[in-house]
């Protein structure tokens, strides 16, 4: 059974009248990636500053490894928690070298141990022979993989991200993001990740809290976030796709204009609810994996957009009602704007909302 090594319960934080932080909730089991995603102003950078101890806490608690860090009426220090750092800008030390920068932190070690744990770093991040050059002398990518390396050295409990590729191009992003992801589970390490990027998000994390308004939405695998979205928010903020209406027909079928689905029904919808009956109407989600291409289907949309992903294409359709639906498409079905194309409905993980009141 895995230990819990990060709890936050019921966390606050504001700054005089200005609540930041509402009620927020999580645990991160050790050797386990977390991240708090979500847009700019969502409190997600504020909560990981409140666990590095840069913020006090107005309310709740902050524990690791079962120790109580930081509450309204306590604050441990940030050098006593056992917390690596990695920031958005590297934070490296211009006047010092990798290998300096590196092992800025093991003072508390001999001259030969400091040298031992640098080259095993440099090992671990990929950077040997580069331990006489300085910041200047590096790409990005290298920068950020030495700032890793010097969060890394003194051997942490707990690892913090803050946006760490966000100075990065695409494609470098993408794949030092799956390579920090390697060698954090590799060295065993737990850590939480903040970022805006679902795709960073979903390339690191174990688990990921969609954070919105200075809470936690909710807390779950990448798939689940996609294909279960437990509200509204949750659905637009992650991936892509549609709210269609649909009326509810019983406790497991949903009608929309596509067809019929079989699929999760908002709990106000079910029969014996007195808040709604047979025959209410709802919002479904769907997502572009959900409408496929068929020439042979009866069922036709008319292409209004598209977008050429090399693979695949995006195609927005709109529907004979007027509604619009995404589809994701094998890029050699090469459609024309204003084409009718052939489509049918294929959703595995079917999730509605109660449309809101008016």
């Amino acid at each position: 059974m895995s230990t819990v090594l990060l709890q936050l319960n019921n966390v606050q934080q504001a700054y005089g009248e200005q609540v930041v932080i509402h009620d927020l909730s999580l645990l991160l089991k050790k050797g386990d990636i977390g991240c708090l995603l979500g847009p700019s102003g969502c409190g997600k950078t504020t909560a990981l500053r409140c666990i590095a101890g840069f913020e006090p806490v107005s309310a709740g608690e902050i524990l690791l490894n079962n120790i109580c860090v930081s509450r309204a009426d306590f604050f441990l220090p940030p050098e006593q928690r056992q917390i690596g750092m990695v920031f958005q800008d590297y934070a490296l030390f211009p006047h010092l070298d990798v290998a300096a920068n590196i092992g800025f932190g093991l003072h508390r070690l001999t001259r030969k141990e400091r040298e031992r744990r640098v080259e095993e770093l440099l090992h671990i991040v990929q950077l040997a022979g580069v331990s006489n050059k300085y910041p200047h002398e590096l790409s990005g990518g290298q920068q950020q993989r030495v700032a890793l390396a010097r969060a890394l050295a003194p051997r942490p409990d707990l690892l913090l991200l803050d946006e760490p590729f966000s100075n990065l191009d695409v494609s470098l992003r993408e794949r030092l993001s799956m390579e920090v992801r390697e060698i954090l589970k590799d060295q065993g390490i737990t850590a939480i990740l903040v970022t805006h990027d679902q795709a960073e998000a979903f390339a690191i994390a174990d688990e990921i809290g969609v954070m919105y308004q200075g809470e936690i939405q909710q807390w779950d695998t990448a798939f689940n976030l996609y294909h279960r979205p437990v509200n509204r928010f949750v659905a637009n903020f992650i991936g892509q796709g549609v709210l269609l209406p649909g009326k509810v027909i019983n406790a497991e079928q949903i009608e929309v204009e596509l067809g019929i689905l079989k699929g999760e029904i908002p709990p106000q919808c079910k029969p014996g609810c007195d808040q709604c009956g047979k025959g209410c109407m709802v919002d479904v989600l769907l997502r572009p994996d959900d409408i496929v291409h068929d020439d042979t289907s009866p069922l036709q949309a008319t292409v209004i957009h598209k977008a050429f992903r090399g693979a695949e294409i995006l195609y927005t359709l709109c529907l004979a009602s007027g509604a619009r639906v995404l589809s994701l498409v094998p890029s050699h079905h090469n459609h024309v704007i204003g084409e009718k194309i052939g489509i049918r409905l294929e959703a595995e993980h079917v999730v509605a909302f109660n449309q809101p009141v008016l």
